[in-house]
């Protein structure tokens, strides 16, 4: 999943500083570095996320957060948002003042950057960080940043020296596509804010605009708050399933895997009954946004976001739903009657399915169908065979190796963070990953990949640096045993490191398209794509070894593993087509025809099949309307992608080089400096249709779909 400034506020506050997820942590991470041979400071990075202690830092002076002096302590955040604001009002000075020519898309790029500096960086800061102070001062740096984004994406005078350059015909026909891009994507921002509008239209957008992020804010914290419920009200046999407080009981969750129907049960209800104060703040939402939008001229909300995706609009998005939900439905159904059977098996006296049967009764049929229990598979995934997977990988397809680097005092917020210096086998370093991996008190459960800094071409032509945190939540080695994954983490660290690449290859001139800067149902292509290596046994057989007798995974349990993921995969698939649907009604033609709990109804009974359950309100908990507003099909018209992709060029040979200096010539180099269907053109050699996502996705859903592997 990608996070980050822009990612938090969806298109609300795009432009300088929110057109991707990255950011400058400033000057002193990795400022000056160029090219160089492997370091000294450089270990093998296996060893470095198995060894039992993380090494201590390196001696010498401290430093701040990332490298970046001032952010030693809270305070420090006020001084580098200062710094990047001063800088910002003579960047617009000079843009303002600069005859028509390239030099324009530069400054804005380094007008972006300069706020990107501080506030994707306080953005990841805001979440992650275990001090308190820092994290309150991380936020008001997020909040006094966006402040002034809303007031250059509506300045006048700024708009004119871009707009100038884009009527030059010579001009602009002398640039070369990824700057010709690069301002027209500016100009996209200050359109979709209103720089068209009168002043006080544009003054309402402005106000509109920071409305939503105010409610963004609020209903993403509702997202995941708990509900409590008088514990006599639940029978006594099952009440030790949730935290007691006094006569009360704690529901912070829907109890998913929990054996027992009655606890899903009342789980689901308790978990997601309505909540009065929630609702209004969605509904607000969504009218906000759909204000926004019909005030700089869209027919919808969804008209809006949909602009320079893949999709390009609500209509193609529609289509590519309703075609796939129609390929899906009978298999769905027959997962449904599986389901059904095994519920009737285990509780003979409820075998009605209900929305909270599906998760656990799925994973049932797996196990069962498979004889999958993660426990078998977790002592060949340690951590440090993992990453070692990982970089033998990488260094087979894109001749890129993954080192551990010795922190300086100071620069991470967590001692179990490591650094990994990625290197290329000719062109030297290409930036940094810190690893945020283990669990922790109050870190967020989510596995994300934040952009710290993105790269670019500085003005004295060296290269700056990308730089990207992972944060996974797995479980600390032991004193016996080093960090232990199941095959979904073992999954989701490739899925992750997937975005990670994405942007340490993205080699782009601007920063404000670099890396996964680009459109939403693109950005998760190269993620997706990585499940599929993790997924075949001649990636896994590199790694996977017992981490006591050093033996490898058998190849028919990695068999049993892929093969099992196909098991109700239909109504599993289902479901994500449920929750786009409902996510484009919202955000579609308003004011809505029903209320948002009554379209929630129709949709799931259209589109899901599961009856819906009176008095719960699961859009209410829908974190991604915050983050994927419009755009939540993205991960469905990306796995698309992703297994073409996989197919044509790498199901034949994961490792083919060919392949993998194409692919990143031809998907990760661009970020979102190219259109992103030109890039899957050519990747694929062919523009695929709205048919051809919808047999990629239903093709992987076949048991006999050939998967180069077989039982022994």
């Amino acid at each position: 999943m990608l996070a980050g400034y822009r990612r938090a506020l969806g298109l609300t506050l795009r432009g300088f500083a929110l057109r991707g997820r990255a950011v400058g942590p400033g000057p002193g991470v990795g400022s000056g570095l160029g090219l160089r041979a492997v370091s000294t400071s450089w270990s093998p990075v296996g060893a470095a996320f198995d060894a039992k202690q993380q090494r201590g830092s390196a001696p010498g002076r401290e430093t701040g957060l990332f490298g970046v002096p001032e952010l030693s302590c809270p305070e420090g955040f006020q001084e580098a948002q200062d710094k990047a604001l001063q800088e910002s009002e003579q960047l617009v000075q000079k843009a303002c003042s600069t005859p028509p020519g390239p030099e324009i898309v530069k400054i804005f790029d380094q007008l972006s950057d300069a706020l990107c500096r501080v506030a994707d960086l306080a953005d990841f800061v805001k979440i992650a960080h275990p001090d308190f102070a820092f994290r309150e001062a991380a936020e008001e740096a997020c909040r006094n940043i966006g402040t002034m984004v809303e007031k250059l994406n509506t300045d006048v005078e700024l708009c004119q020296s871009l707009r100038q350059l884009l009527a030059d015909e010579v001009i602009m026909n002398s640039l070369d596509p990824e700057t010709r891009r690069v301002a027209e994507l500016f100009m996209f921002d200050f359109e979709i804010s209103g720089i068209h509008l009168d002043e006080e239209k544009r003054k309402k957008a402005v106000n509109l605009n920071v409305r939503i992020l105010d409610l963004c804010n609020e209903f993403l914290t509702g997202t995941h708050l708990p509900n409590k419920i008088d514990k006599h009200i639940l029978p006594e046999h099952i009440r030790y399933n949730f935290i007691a407080e006094g006569n009360y009981l704690q529901v912070a969750g829907l109890h998913a895997d929990c054996p027992d129907d009655l606890v899903r049960e009342a789980a689901y209800k308790i978990f997601l009954y309505p909540n009065a104060e929630q609702l209004s703040r969605l509904e607000e939402l969504l009218a906000s946004r759909n204000s926004l939008a019909q005030l700089v001229g869209y027919d919808t909300f969804a008209h809006r976001a949909l602009q320079g995706t893949m999709a390009k609009n609500p209509e193609t998005v529609t289509q590519f739903l309703e075609k796939l939900s129609d390929q899906l439905s009978k298999r769905t159904q027959k997962d449904f009657e599986m389901m059904t059977k095994m519920k009737m098996k285990l509780n003979p006296r409820n075998s009605k399915l209900m929305p909270w049967d599906h998760p656990y009764y799925s994973g049932v049929l797996r196990a069962e169908r498979y004889n999958i229990d993660p426990g078998l598979y977790c002592p060949f995934f340690s951590l440090g065979a993992c990453m070692e997977g990982l970089n033998s990988l990488f260094s087979q397809l894109l001749g890129i190796s993954l080192y551990a680097e010795q922190t300086q005092r100071g620069e991470v917020w967590s001692e179990d963070v490591r650094k990994l210096a990625v290197v290329h086998e000719t062109e030297g370093l290409l930036g940094y990953i810190y690893c945020d991996f283990f669990q922790r008190p109050d870190k967020p459960h989510q596995d994300c990949h934040f952009t710290v800094r993105g790269g670019r071409l500085k003005e004295n032509g060296e290269y700056q640096l990308p730089v990207v945190v992972l944060m996974l939540s797995l479980p600390p080695s032991t004193r016996n045993a080093p960090t232990l994954l199941s095959p979904g983490m073992m999954e989701n660290l490739f899925h992750e490191m997937g975005h990670a690449m994405h942007s340490m290859l993205g080699r782009t001139r601007y920063q404000h398209v670099t890396g996964t800067r680009c459109s939403t149902d693109f950005a998760e292509v190269p993620s997706i794509l990585m499940e599929y290596f993790a997924n075949d046994y001649r990636v896994v057989n590199q790694f996977a070894r017992h981490y006591k007798t050093g033996q490898p995974l058998p190849k028919n349990m990695v068999s049993r593993l892929c093969e099992s993921k196909k098991v109700c995969a239909a109504a599993d698939m289902q479901l994500q087509v449920f929750y786009a649907s409902l996510d484009q009604i919202y955000h579609g033609k308003h004011p809505l025809q029903k209320s948002t709990t009554e379209i929630l109804k129709e949709t799931q009974e259209k589109f899901y099949g599961l009856p819906y359950v009176p008095n719960t309100a699961w859009h209410l908990r829908f974190s991604h309307l915050v983050g994927y507003g419009a755009k939540y099909y993205s991960y469905l018209m990306s796995r698309a992608v992703a297994s073409m992709v996989w197919k044509q060029c790498f199901a034949q040979d994961p490792f083919d080089r060919a392949m993998g200096e194409r692919y990143r010539r031809e998907m990760l180099a661009h970020g979102g400096g190219k259109e992103p269907i030109l890039m899957v053109q050519g990747m694929l050699q062919k523009s695929p249709s709205v048919e051809d996502f919808v047999d990629a996705l239903v093709s992987d859903l076949d048991q006999d779909f050939e998967t180069f592997i077989t039982d022994s």
